[in-house]
């Protein structure tokens, strides 16, 4: 009880709100296990389906965009009804159990809804939970407190796909892959059980104003959608990535998801390094993110073993930065009361990005490697111009 009134005085202090951030921390941990996991194998499962790289792309593609565009409504249903905990609830619960039932589809179609499934609650969920830590972030810093959720998440990103690689070294396959993942998919949901009832009001976590708050969405916020949706739609994701690395033959099939767990672990480094950067040196820190992951698609589509080792390391610190600072910088945009609305429309204009790049170099893949490797790195060097441009304004609106 003495906790719960403290919480409603809206006089936390660093301390609460550590305690919030790493309790979302840990939910995020196991319910990356899970899904991470799964992604990490979905490429070439569906594969043995026989889908085709056009299908693998654009399922990806298509996941990725409704994990993203519901999280518009998402995100204004939360603000409007302020049913922060309900929403997040019934959004990890659709996107964690899609994943186990994986082990039972029988063909790609079946396995294609469930994939999308499992991102539609990730929509459902992710403006809500991404409004609650917004606020929390506030008393400790938002690049670190965003920073250190993202590896907390880039843990549990790591470690699925490892349990699955375990699987696989003990001939299990695709199938007892997905069904282990139940375990973390149901230690995630009691974990957030317990936040919800230790933390019913998390809209108080935050104490003090953000200096960019206005009244509504300005034109900073708008160029800044923009230039990280231009990252979006370069950035491959990853079951067609291991689409390829089946096909071509330069990953082995049980190093595959480790390539992918290497990569959710540079994620999680980066995420710190950003964020406490971020928090010291504002903006300029987001320059640094395309360019290094710009270089990934090369590695990894034109290179052997090792040189697609390091393209997974960029496409790793790529996703850090997308996942920790990026959502840090939207936070000081965005007035505290739409919150959850902002963050909702970014991640919708994002997902189309991601689908539109995800879908077009599904396709690009049957047509010319060279080609495909060429729009990645153009579209992601494409958005440093427009953080330039929102830098300034920023920096003006700050004078």
């Amino acid at each position: 009880m003495e906790k719960q009134s403290e919480i409603k005085s809206g006089d936390l202090g660093k301390a609460a709100a550590w305690k919030f951030i790493i309790f979302v921390g840990v939910v995020s941990l196991f319910s990356d296990m899970t899904y991470e996991g799964a992604r990490s194998i979905s490429g070439p499962f569906l594969g043995t389906l026989n889908a085709s790289a056009a299908v693998v792309g654009v399922v990806a593609g298509l996941g990725e965009f409704i994990g993203y565009a519901l999280r518009l409504a998402s995100g204004y249903l939360t603000d409007r009804l302020g049913k922060y905990w309900s929403i997040t609830l019934w959004g990890y619960g659709v996107n964690l159990l899609a994943v186990p039932l994986l082990a039972l589809a029988g063909n790609w179609e079946v396995a294609a809804l469930l994939l999308l499934t499992e991102r539609m609650g990730k929509a459902i969920r992710t403006p809500a939970r991404d409004a609650m830590l917004s606020h929390a972030a506030t008393e400790v810093g938002r690049g670190w407190g965003f920073g250190f959720h993202e590896a907390m998440d880039q843990i549990g990103a790591m470690t699925g796909p490892l349990i699955v690689a375990g699987v696989f070294y003990f001939q299990g396959g695709y199938r007892a892959g997905f069904a282990v993942l139940l375990g973390p998919a149901l230690l995630a949901m009691v974990v957030l059980v317990i936040a919800a009832r230790l933390y019913p009001h998390p809209q108080h976590l935050e104490v003090s104003v953000p200096k960019l708050e206005t009244t509504g969405l300005k034109r900073p916020y708008w160029l800044y959608v923009v230039a990280v949706g231009l990252i979006g739609a370069g950035y491959a994701d990853f079951p067609l990535i291991a689409f390829h690395f089946r096909q071509a033959a330069t990953v082995p099939a049980q190093w595959i998801p480790i390539f992918y767990a290497v990569a959710m672990g540079v994620d999680a480094i980066a995420a710190l390094i950003f964020g406490r950067l971020f928090d010291r040196r504002g903006m300029p820190v987001l320059l640094a993110a395309p360019i290094l992951s710009a270089l990934f698609a090369p590695l990894v589509f034109l290179g052997d073993f090792y040189w697609a080792l390091g393209g997974m390391t960029l496409w790793g610190i790529g996703m850090g930065a997308l996942e920790s600072i990026m959502k840090a910088a939207l936070a000081d945009m965005v007035p505290k009361e739409r919150r959850a609305t902002g963050f909702g429309i970014f991640h919708t204009g994002f997902g189309l990005f991601w689908f539109l790049g995800s879908a077009l170099m599904g396709f690009l893949y049957d047509f010319s490697l060279n080609t495909l490797v060429a729009f990645s790195v153009a579209m992601q060097l494409g958005a440093i111009p427009i953080f330039l441009l929102v830098s300034r304004q920023l920096a003006a609106v700050r004078r």
